[in-house]
């Protein structure tokens, strides 16, 4: 009976590998640096569902900081500028085709830019004021969102469209607001608003319902969104606690979650996976070093540089992610890169390793064996 028992885990936890080879899944985890345009450092600030399209901003030869979009094929692209002299790109459409940032003019005013292949950098204009910024943009890259001036000194959060123009999103009270990103399908816009008292605060914001704040930890009294799930209903950010410190949070209709720390006092949370369960940010160490980190409800927060240790070269950091892909398989953020010296551009593939898919392959054997010895 074990000899029969053991040919038959054996069996099927060689199907298993084989399904799993198959799929392309016995890939290992990898780091990639993307360098800069000329100059020495980068950061990436979004990436594409399928992590083959990465932007952010790069110096170039000039040290002028300029919105970069990468593809593993063509290397680091220059999206240019509107004019002036710098350019930052801060998110990407699902299948990498649509860029949004922003870019300064001829006259100095920073504006917000939708970028394609084929039509290149596009001014999306302002409220009324002089400048603005493109901040996320929706899947299918049809949504953009952002801030504008509205006046002198005043900004407003707005949601862009190409047969609406540019909306203004309003306020929770107080004379600003900033949205930092939208879902999927561009209905919901999280960011952050002044209420009437001026202090910020993390707001929803949805045709139907308009903007609704999103409160802060218990004893704080400000907070930040900076993600938001593909459906709309988990938001990630910023918010401050009783003793007034940074603290990443995880929102959902049941409330406001810290999401702890990495034995330091603060941390921040900036991106989140579609379904809501990823969320990637940097935090503390007890060092006080900042380090990028990944939290799920399960692990809580694990620090990157920890779990892949093993793809970092002597003295190399991740320092921060910046965003991660919609199926929570790509990071992309900034960390100190040794081998230049420099702070630059990363992207981490968390594809599962072969060891855990073994025991994954086990797992389900015994649950076999244990439904057959049950018949």
């Amino acid at each position: 009976m074990c000899n029969t028992q053991s040919r038959f885990k054996a069996l099927i936890s060689a199907c298993v590998m084989s399904l799993i080879a198959t799929a392309g899944w016995s890939q290992q985890p990898s780091l990639r640096w993307l360098g800069a345009l000329g100059g020495g450092e980068s950061e990436a600030w979004g990436v594409s569902a399928d992590g083959a399209v990465v932007v952010g901003w790069a110096q170039n030869a000039a040290w002028q900081h300029r919105a970069f979009r990468w593809t593993a094929s063509g290397g680091m692209q220059d999206l240019g500028t509107l004019g002036g002299n710098q350019s930052y790109a801060s998110d990407v459409s699902a299948d990498g085709a649509v860029v949004v940032g922003w870019a300064y003019n001829a006259a100095g005013y920073s504006r917000a830019f939708r970028w394609t292949v084929d039509g290149g950098m596009q001014d999306l204009g302002t409220l009324g004021g002089a400048g603005s910024r493109a901040n996320d943009v929706s899947a299918d890259g049809a949504v953009v969102v952002g801030m504008a001036e509205n006046a002198p000194f005043r900004v407003r959060a707005f949601r862009w469209t190409a047969s609406g123009g540019m909306q203004d999103l309003g306020t929770l009270g107080g004379n600003n607001s900033n949205a930092n990103a939208v879902s999927a399908d561009g209905a919901v816009v999280v960011g952050v608003a002044e209420n009437a008292a001026r202090y910020s605060r993390a707001f929803r914001w949805t045709v139907d319902g308009g903007m609704q704040d999103l409160g802060t930890l218990p004893g704080g009294s400000g907070s930040v969104a900076y993600g938001v799930s593909a459906d709309g209903l988990v938001v990630v950010g910023m918010a401050t606690n009783a003793a007034e410190r940074y603290r990443a949070f995880r929102w959902t209709e049941e409330g406001m979650q810290d999401l702890g720390d990495l034995g330091g006092d603060r941390s921040w949370a900036w991106g989140v996976s579609a379904d809501g369960a990823v969320v990637v940010g940097w935090a503390f160490n007890a060092a006080s070093q900042a380090r990028a980190f990944r939290w799920t409800a399960a692990g809580g927060m694990e620090d990157l540089n920890t779990t892949y240790a093993r793809l970092l070269t002597p003295g190399s950091v991740l320092r921060e992610a910046r965003a991660i892909s919609p199926d929570g398989r790509y990071i992309v953020g900034r960390g100190w890169n040794a081998a230049t010296g420099r702070y630059q551009a990363f992207l981490l593939d968390t594809v599962p390793e072969p060891a855990s898919l073994m025991a994954l392959g086990a797992g389900l054997a015994g649950l076999l064996l244990r439904r057959r010895g049950k018949q």
